[in-house]
């Protein structure tokens, strides 16, 4: 059972239940209007889809907070439409659904550490760090005299994530990548 919250003590980042659904607190404000009771307007974000919901609740409504855990995790290995990991403390391996992931398996390569959220015994979601080393797999070759200020080429990297780098990067260059953007960062 989850622990009732009051609107009152609402912090960003906060994970309700609401509507049978998890939610994370994005904002939250207080109003006093001055007549009637006071309220407080919200803005939660679809833990799984993503999809924002804007929620008014009376001042001291209860809501039931949901309790999350973050477990620092090591990708193992791909079997078949799902990823497993190894939690770093007790070894057990996890296998968790692609549709878990989201945008994460673009970064996931074979020993890379991500933080996984669970609610209860369901992978919530994932955390990886702000950018992440991948190889190279495929791109043309940059043309010599062709060194325009700027320029750049899509390159494949070995999770099949396409990003733009600059004419210089070749096939088995090491790239770092924003997970935030994906975009390129610098050359490894």
């Amino acid at each position: 059972m989850s622990p009732a919250v009051s609107t009152n003590d609402l912090r960003n980042g906060m994970t309700l239940e609401v509507e049978g659904g998890l939610f994370a607190v994005i904002e939250f404000q207080h109003v006093k209007p001055g007549k009637g009771g006071a309220f407080v307007r919200t803005k939660l974000r679809n833990v799984k889809t993503g999809a924002v919901l804007d929620r008014t609740y009376r001042a001291d409504e209860k809501l039931m907070q949901a309790i999350i855990e973050k477990k620092e995790m090591q990708f193992l290995y791909r079997d078949g439409n799902q990823y497993v990991f190894m939690d770093n403390v007790s070894f057990d391996q996890i296998p968790v659904d692609t549709a878990a992931l989201g945008e994460a398996v673009r970064y996931l390569v074979e020993g890379s550490s991500a933080s996984i959220s669970f609610f209860g015994e369901v992978v919530v979601g994932v955390d990886l760090p702000a950018a992440v080393e991948l190889e190279v797999t495929e791109t043309e070759p940059g043309v010599q005299g062709d060194r325009v200020q700027g320029a750049r080429k899509p390159a494949t990297l070995q999770t099949g994530l396409v990003v733009q780098v600059p004419l210089f990067v070749d096939v088995a260059d090491r790239v770092r990548v924003d997970t935030r953007s994906g975009e390129y960062i610098t050359r490894a």
